[in-house]
């Protein structure tokens, strides 16, 4: 008799469990929708300034029209920008953007940068650093909770500032990207200096400038640079949401094979103590 309470009260423990995972399915998936339209539309605002600002470059030829746009000789400070959630049940999202922050601290200390600054955005992030003993600007680390274009745009601002006053040599991102409700991508991608834009084959969009390309370009280059910020701050989001929206579903169908194995188990012990007490309560001939 006591087996078959500690099974009810197993069956019934993994029944809450799975009320908790289907709902937090629900809610994760219901905010993937809302922020994947949103990380859609600003990356097709970005790529379009991306765009224009690459052919006003190329047509002017105006390659030093901004600091912004020019390497540095020298290997002093490099600043990261490592994304992540705020919390936990999302699968390895989190692991993935600490490996690629490790992976990229290193290969800038490789290179030869004298100090490597981190700056995360997301608590999960934020812990990790910490823990690794990383000099960190804990500034703008709560942008996840509430990924608004101003927050994105204060960021990219203070790290324009900084590059452009010599504060910093080198800025990348790092963050997950995403892909598919199944796949999400770690990227470490390089933020500052910006790069011009390749030169491609075929037609080139030709465009009438008023005033000149330099003027437009020193006033394009910055909000190109916002928006790439806000977008990756949006496609990390969206990345965040699936992979808790998987995990979830996954934790949801674990909890339902588990109660169906528990059910399957308390039934036949249920069976056998009426076998048993039938066999107990019946004369023998």
């Amino acid at each position: 008799m006591a087996a078959l309470k500690e099974i009810k009260a197993r069956i019934a423990s993994v029944q809450s469990t799975l009320k908790i995972t289907s709902a937090m399915k629900m809610v994760a998936s219901a905010k993937l929708h809302r922020v994947q339209g949103q990380a859609q539309a600003a990356a097709e605002y970005e790529r379009g300034l991306s765009q224009i600002a690459a052919a006003l470059t190329a047509a002017s030829g105006a390659k030093a029209v901004s600091p912004l746009l020019l390497p540095h000789d020298k290997r002093g400070r490099a600043v990261v920008v490592a994304f992540s959630s705020d919390g936990s049940l999302c699968g390895s999202f989190n692991a993935n953007a600490v490996k690629a922050l490790a992976q990229q601290v290193e290969r800038l200390r490789a290179e030869g940068f004298d100090r490597v600054t981190v700056i995360p955005v997301g608590e999960k992030i934020a812990q990790a650093a910490a823990e690794a003993g990383y000099d960190t600007d804990g500034r703008f680390r709560t942008l996840v909770s509430n990924p608004a274009c101003e927050g994105a745009a204060a960021l990219a601002d203070a790290l324009m500032a900084e590059y452009a006053a010599g504060e910093a040599d080198r800025v990348v991102l790092v963050y997950n990207h995403f892909r598919s409700m199944g796949r999400q991508t770690p990227v470490q991608e390089m933020f500052l200096p910006l790069p011009a834009g390749e030169e491609r084959p075929g037609r080139v969009p030709e465009y009438i400038c008023e005033p000149g390309a330099e003027t437009l370009l020193a006033a394009l280059l910055p909000q190109t640079l916002r928006a790439r910020l806000h977008a990756v701050l949006l496609d990390s989001a969206t990345a965040e949401q699936a992979a808790r929206t998987v995990a979830m579903q996954t934790a949801s169908d674990n909890a339902a094979e588990l109660l169906d194995d528990l059910s399957l188990t308390y039934n036949k012990r249920r069976q056998q103590a009426i076998t048993d007490e039938l066999a107990d309560i019946t004369p023998t001939e």
